[in-house]
């Protein structure tokens, strides 16, 4: 099964790079864990919010499109499903048995495109705190890789 995390924005902070590079080396190579970077739409020139998000949209969907494959599209989203480490080793765990490769979407400064949010198949969140898209991106890694050990039986996670 191939995981991707599919975001919007391209140069991210040294410290995020570093951090999503320590954790997506610690999965197993049959999770082919990785990362997509689409290119923001420029928010200057008189765009509106709705247009840079419909461009974004467009953006994410060529990267999907690339691949050749369903994706099981599960979309970030600050109203998304709330679930603890548990509940997400579970849902890898489901995921995987499904069969199909997963991509998880992070949208822009604007956030997704309604276009996007209603092709999902799941919508979670990662915290009730608004997050910079560093920060979110490399929350994720961990909260996957953390996810992926309790279904491993690792001791990574600790309750």
């Amino acid at each position: 099964m191939r995981l991707r995390v599919v975001a919007v924005g391209q140069r991210q902070p040294a410290w995020a790079d570093a951090a999503w590079a320590d954790f997506a080396k610690r999965f197993p190579p049959e999770w082919r864990f990785g990362l997509v970077e689409v290119k923001a739409e420029p928010r200057s020139g008189g765009r509106t919010p709705a247009q840079c998000m419909a461009a974004e949209a467009a953006r994410l969907e060529a990267a999907l499109a690339g691949s050749g494959t369903p994706w099981r599209r599960v979309v970030l989203d600050e109203r998304g499903e709330r679930i603890a480490s548990a509940q997400l080793a579970e849902r890898l765990r489901r995921w995987q048995a499904d069969g199909r490769d997963v991509a998880l979407l992070i949208g822009g400064p604007d956030g997704l495109d309604a276009s996007i949010k209603a092709r999902a198949d799941e919508t979670l969140r990662l915290s009730d705190l608004t997050l910079p898209h560093a920060l979110a991106r490399v929350l994720l890694a961990e909260a996957l890789y953390r996810a992926w050990s309790i279904g491993a039986g690792l001791p990574y996670h600790r309750e």
